[in-house]
């Protein structure tokens, strides 16, 4: 399956009462890469993420999933084929420990999301695939902690392990690293490389040095529109994208 498109967008357009916000964009994402979408400040890249999911519709255009056009489906009937967005559709619950949020997570998975009644014995059976990816993503020392408890890195790698409990084909990361320390930037790449090995990945990303080193392909918004496609190195070396983000700040 080489080279094959996951992901499509065709002539994606969204426009807020005479403002465009994505003006005919063309995206392919390639199945097992990590895509990365990146621009300045104000580029469209969220609401661009939010119109794959439909979050928000579009104005005009075309998404396509695995060769099925999406467009039009619902947030929940495009997660169920496989699409995900994390840290929307797996927000976690504060109070509830580690453990207890990745297994409600795989009840979701199974169809029973409000099995909160259910015998001790039925929930025990998801302990053991919930505790492999609470163990995949660093947090088997913080099984039993609140949610809210967590520092805040350790917070968006429970929301991934909860992604992960839904078995996504496709994951979207909308600024994975935002607000994180070095250290927690560090380790949230290493995740994000890792849960990447047998999955494609689409993320909006403001750390540069993270799209560097995880991105193989990489889209530069400016403006609503797509302003150049490539590699890492290719992108950052092209004028068009020096001068949008000297001249718009940092994305």
């Amino acid at each position: 399956m080489a080279n094959e498109t996951i992901l499509e967008t065709r002539g994606l357009t969204k426009e807020f009462k005479g403002f465009v916000a994505v003006n005919g964009v063309n995206l392919a994402v390639t199945r097992g890469t990590i895509h990365a979408l990146i621009g300045p400040n104000g580029a469209g890249k969220t609401t661009c993420f939010n119109l794959l999911t439909h979050f928000l519709t579009p104005t005009r255009g075309q998404i396509f999933f695995k060769g099925r056009e999406i467009t039009g489906s619902r947030p929940a009937a495009i997660a169920r084929l496989g699409l995900v967005r994390s840290f929307q559709i797996s927000a976690v619950f504060p109070h509830l420990s580690v453990l207890e949020n990745v297994r409600i997570a795989l009840q979701r998975k199974r169809g029973h999301s409000l099995d909160f009644w259910r015998t001790e014995r039925v929930l025990t059976e998801l302990d053991a695939r919930a505790r492999e990816l609470i163990d995949a993503v660093g947090l088997s020392a913080f099984e039993k902690t609140k949610a809210v408890e967590l520092p805040y890195g350790r917070k968006r790698a429970l929301e991934i392990a909860t992604t992960l409990a839904l078995e996504p084909e496709m994951m979207l990361l909308d600024e994975p690293t935002a607000g994180m320390t070095h250290e927690d930037v560090e380790r949230i790449a290493a995740l994000i490389k890792r849960v990447s090995a047998n999955r494609t990945v689409l993320m909006v990303e403001h750390n540069l040095s993270v799209v560097s080193t995880l991105a193989d392909h990489i889209t530069v918004l400016a403006r609503g529109e797509v302003l150049a496609q490539g590699n890492y190195q290719s992108v950052s070396t092209n004028p068009a994208v020096v001068e949008a983000y000297m001249g718009g700040g940092h994305a």
